[in-house]
């Protein structure tokens, strides 16, 4: 059984229908990629299943349950984590207050300390920055914070949205190291990149998403040497 499964999911913004009808399924230990142009409805997809935004029809079925009714609070509890578009790290506050508060949804402080230590080791500048205000981060930094802030509530499942936007060719690299790193050690991963190439090279399967449809679905490896694929995402 799928750990994650999206059945002819339905999503508007006001009379435009953004998302098509499209299923899809993540199953445990698996890094998925979801693919495609700007305004393909990628973010929504993923804003729908964390419980940011309604669905018009469909189901989004997390372990079994069906959450798509489900307030995003409760479904962070349930053990899933979103690193949302463009950071959203709590500015004014620090680097540790932010991680603090990835972990609310969770009460064993030894347990919380024990992952706290765990993200330092997977980010090390986190631990130097600790102090300092999130808003003063780089934005490297800040995604390494955003992603940080996730691991906190200890997810079985963790979705992240455009995490190399922005970000200089050498930290994209540190980025996708720390993915794969997640990915090993057991949490699994539904990725929305808009570098498709970097995203294929990590995936196990990906989907290709366009105007709110699903139009390719595969083994990522194979897709990378697809002339299609290379020729409207990868550039070539």
């Amino acid at each position: 059984m799928a750990m994650l499964e999206v059945k002819n999911l339905e999503v508007y913004y006001g009379v435009i229908q953004a998302i098509k009808g499209i299923s899809f399924e993540v199953n445990e230990g698996e890094v998925i990629a979801l693919i495609g142009a700007n305004g393909a409805g990628k973010t929504t997809t993923l804003q729908t299943i964390t419980g940011m935004l309604s669905p018009a029809a469909g189901e989004i079925i997390f372990e079994g349950c069906d959450i798509s009714k489900i307030p995003g609070h409760k479904i962070v509890s349930m053990g899933m984590a979103h690193v949302p578009e463009g950071r959203r790290v709590f500015a004014e506050l620090s680097v540790y207050e932010n991680l603090k508060l990835g972990a609310y949804t969770r009460k064993d402080k030894q347990e919380i300390a024990e992952s706290l230590a765990k993200v330092y080791e997977s980010f090390p500048r986190l631990e130097e920055r600790k102090n300092q205000l999130a808003g003063t981060l780089s934005g490297g930094e800040q995604q390494m914070l955003a992603m940080g802030r996730a691991l906190m509530s200890k997810p079985k499942i963790i979705l992240m949205d455009e995490p190399s936007m922005g970000l200089s060719p050498i930290l994209v690299e540190e980025i996708f190291h720390i993915i794969r790193e997640i990915s090993a050690g057991g949490t699994t991963v539904l990725l929305v990149e808009q570098n498709a190439k970097k995203a294929l090279s990590i995936a196990d399967r990906a989907y290709v998403l366009e105007t709110g449809n699903i139009v390719l679905s595969g083994d990522a490896k194979e897709m990378m040497n697809n002339e299609s694929i290379k020729k409207a995402y990868l550039g070539e």
